[in-house]
């Protein structure tokens, strides 16, 4: 059970199933982050989050100072950068750097195939080529995983976090053609991340927020 919100705390309003707000949770849970989460509906956004963030997407963090953060990677890097425990800004291969290329690889290549393997039926291209350009992608990571557990080296990263739930929705289109593949390592990755305590918190489902509510406490405070 979580408690009310006593403190003044930064805001964020974010959807469950949102692979950009689930990073930015991601990235909540894992520097332990204390925020107020309003858990949005998107066909009826409130008027509080669009006053804040007129765009009118998932994420947007409010500041306890007012500052509106409105990209997902903006939110992890503001709370990593004020508590990394697992070292997620840390890589042992390479530089936080090469980890913000790897994301904007994942964000404006591998994105909109997902989107066009997910919903074929809005894109004129036939549904095996977007996921074939996806696959693209996904072997490159396999490949990085033969090296190393996780992307950039023996311990996850703001890289594995930032692309992890892109990867999952990927396999959640088609999960039997996804386990066919020859991704053993990127199989187990991402097997591991499902299993794992950051992301069970990350992920706790809670009701929609409604105006004049008090938001609920997050990360929340348990481990299972």
């Amino acid at each position: 059970m979580t408690s009310a919100i006593t403190t003044a705390l930064p805001v964020l309003y974010s959807f469950r199933r949102c692979p950009y707000a689930m990073r930015a949770r991601l990235a909540l849970v894992a520097g332990g982050a204390p925020c107020e989460l309003r858990e949005i509906v998107l066909r009826d956004k409130p008027a509080e989050m669009l006053a804040a963030s007129p765009k009118g997407t998932v994420p947007v963090l409010v500041t306890a100072e007012g500052t509106v953060i409105e990209q997902s990677l903006d939110v992890m890097l503001w709370a990593l950068r004020r508590n990394d425990p697992l070292r997620w800004l840390q890589p042992e291969v390479g530089t936080l750097d090469d980890m913000l290329a790897l994301v904007a690889l994942c964000d404006n290549d591998f994105k909109p195939q997902l989107d066009r393997y997910k919903y074929p039926g809005r894109f004129a291209e036939a549904e095996g080529a977007a996921r074939e350009r996806g696959a693209m992608f996904l072997r490159g990571l396999e490949s990085r995983l033969s090296v190393s557990a996780h992307l950039a080296g023996a311990h996850a990263t703001l890289a594995d976090a930032a692309l992890m739930p892109f990867v999952r929705q990927f396999a959640m289109v088609d999960m039997a053609w996804f386990d066919a593949q020859p991704w053993p390592r990127l199989q187990s990755w991402l097997s591991g991340w499902l299993a794992c305590d950051v992301f069970a918190r990350a992920m706790h489902k809670y009701a929609p927020w409604k105006a004049g509510e008090t938001g609920i406490d997050f990360p929340p405070d348990w481990q299972r």
